[in-house]
């Protein structure tokens, strides 16, 4: 149900390139002052499909999207940076970024995009996930079991600087 009160059908699907322009305008609404080129997108989309999806509405309008991919627990990537290639002592699920327009939240995709992300993180034997949390989002993502990490390294509080100073690097166990 959305905010007026009507049964409203949103959902996750893969992420084409088609995609692409709609996941720059999204980002460039949700995500002010947290720019990131598009061929970091590009990049991510390529490296790992699997990972790259978008909200979809009712009539099929892009209302949001992530980007998921392997990673180094603790070794998240700076802001606007590409991987060049999937990290191959990855040992855990990166959530990069996800953005949902306003008229999105709410209508249960976060609990839908956490299933998924926990059947990806099965498929790929991964025993947790990590993100960075922005736009004080960090009480959202506690919600789903992710927790802030005790004592972050130098080089991690350089990387989250590169985000805000309120950025916090939060990892879920399985």
């Amino acid at each position: 149900m959305d905010q007026t009160g009507k049964n409203v059908k949103h959902t996750w699907r893969p992420m084409t390139a088609a995609d692409l322009d709609h996941v720059m305008a999204v980002a460039a609404v949700v995500h002010a002052g947290f720019f990131e080129r598009r061929e970091v997108f590009v990049e991510r989309l390529a490296l790992y499909p699997q990972g790259c999806l978008i909200a979809a509405g009712e009539g099929g309008d892009v209302i949001g999207y992530a980007f998921m991919h392997p990673a180094r627990l603790g070794v998240p990537p700076a802001l606007d940076s590409r991987l060049q290639q999937i990290d191959a002592a990855a040992d855990c699920l990166y959530l990069h970024d996800v953005a949902l327009l306003p008229a999105a939240r709410g209508a249960g995709l976060g609990r839908a995009l956490m299933a998924l992300l926990s059947a990806l993180m099965a498929c790929e034997a991964y025993a947790q996930a990590a993100l960075v949390a922005v736009h004080g989002s960090a009480p959202y993502w506690r919600s789903f079991g992710f927790d802030d990490v005790a004592a972050p390294s130098a080089a991690l509080r350089d990387k989250l600087a590169s985000y805000d100073a309120q950025a916090l690097y939060l990892v879920k166990r399985i």
